[in-house]
């Protein structure tokens, strides 16, 4: 055992099972904080998404939290949401268009882990007034389609006239929701005239009636969607048309509407909220090459520079089994995760010789000059839905600091693939970005 793993053993906190009723109470500290993001070391681990779940339970029943808030599409986290706080006998609220999570990569959210969390929240939910219950909200942009149905389906149930003026003004867009990346192409090659003014008109039209029609819905909740929706894809609009300018214009693109649609649920719901998304999203992207080397942004770095009182909680393992495909729009396959690079924090944390334990990283919780050997750089490896074991190097490492991206570290020795619904993949266009670095 190196020095290194040997002060971190001493500091950290052995964790018991996740099953244990004992786990969540490591994390009530976590209640302080207004905004605690938990990251997640790959798309397809189960104890990432267990571990998640419970420490959110604990959240929202014991500290107020009362939004989770998904890297996934506003329209299918709103169909959680109506399942968990009973939306479907709302006035107007219309059932989901198509079935949820059913696009590339369905694993990622269509499992038996976030299966049990969703049952568990309804049942949470229930007999509570509107206004305790805990909702389930979607932060990503790839839902540009879906999103401009729901717009036209809400105004079809409140001004016929705006809902044609909708399709019209999305018509030209439409044509493209499913050929994405031949729109950015020709925006690329300046061959097409772009849709952008039409969608930003669309939703400055919308926005234009939010007292009138919020009113005919006394909380105003439906305005709020049929908004957010709008707000998608204007931005999705923006993300396509430039999604061969660089790989750091299109990333930042979308934390950026993470962080905005997080900031407008926190204004509108005013509630704690906790974040499920991938430790590059969450771990502040100014300590990892993403920020040092490449000019990218993320939604955790976003959120300690313009949010107060947040907490960003990595996770991490050893080796394994992942839930992963080999290439975009393969079929899931469960993969044998290769044992850690010497040269990781992942090596680090399994030389302690634990099984798994949280180490907090916070100034005045952690030893200083632990802190300070934790805030070198070394390599930390991320696994999206893309897994390719034989390139991991350069497909799967990059350099971090690991105390000063988080707040706090869970690590897991050895970890099992998520339990996936369908192994099965629909056909899905292949949307460039989501593969860097490899479907995040």
């Amino acid at each position: 055992m190196s020095s290194l793993s040997q002060r971190l053993k001493n500091a950290a906190k052995a964790l018991p099972p996740i099953t244990s009723k004992a786990f969540p109470s490591y994390f009530d500290w976590l209640g302080d904080y207004d905004l605690v993001l938990l990251g997640d070391g790959s798309h397809g681990t189960s104890e990432f998404y267990s571990a998640r779940a419970e420490i959110s339970k604990r959240l929202i029943k014991e500290h107020g939290f009362k939004m989770v808030a998904l890297e996934a599409d506003w329209p299918d986290a709103e169909a959680i949401d109506h399942y968990v706080r009973r939306w479907h006998g709302h006035p107007g609220l219309a059932a989901p268009r198509d079935v949820p999570f059913k696009r590339f990569p369905t694993w990622m959210w269509r499992n038996k882990e976030m299966q049990d969390f969703v049952h568990w929240l309804r049942d949470y939910n229930e007999g509570l007034p509107r206004e305790e219950k805990a909702g389930v909200f979607g932060l990503d942009l790839y839902s540009m389609g879906t999103s401009m149905h729901a717009v036209i389906d809400y105004l079809d149930a409140m001004d016929k006239d705006m809902a044609q003026e909708a399709r019209e003004r999305y018509g030209r867009l439409q044509r493209w929701v499913d050929r994405t990346h031949e729109y950015g192409f020709k925006m690329r090659r300046s061959v097409l005239e772009s849709c952008e003014e039409d969608v930003i008109k669309m939703l400055l039209s919308l926005l234009k009636k939010r007292l009138e029609f919020s009113a005919v819905i006394h909380d105003g909740e439906r305005f709020f969607s049929a908004e957010q929706n709008a707000t998608v894809v204007v931005d999705a609009e923006e993300y396509y048309r430039k999604m061969y300018y660089s790989d750091e214009i299109t990333w930042n693109l979308r934390d950026l509407h993470m962080f905005d649609t997080l900031k407008r649920l926190l204004e509108f719901r005013k509630s704690k909220v906790i974040v499920w998304a991938h430790n590059s999203h969450l771990g502040d992207a100014r300590e990892t090459a993403m920020g040092m080397r490449r000019g990218e942004i993320n939604l955790g770095q976003l959120c300690r520079e313009h949010l107060e009182h947040v907490a960003i909680v990595g996770c991490g393992t050893h080796d394994g089994t992942v839930a992963a495909a080999h290439e975009w729009d393969s079929d899931m396959e469960v993969m044998t995760v290769n044992p850690s690079r010497k040269d990781s924090w992942e090596r680090v944390a399994h030389d302690t010789g634990l099984d798994s334990f949280l180490i907090d990283l916070r100034e005045r919780h952690c030893d200083e000059a632990l802190r300070d050997e934790l805030a070198e750089e070394r390599l930390e490896r991320f696994i999206g839905v893309i897994y390719r074991p034989m390139t991991e190097r350069w497909s799967h490492y990059s350099a971090a600091k690991l105390s000063k991206q988080f707040d706090a570290y869970l690590f897991f020795n050895t970890t099992q693939a998520v339990q996936a619904l369908e192994k099965a993949q629909p056909a899905t266009a292949l949307e460039e970005e989501e593969t860097y670095p490899f479907g995040l």
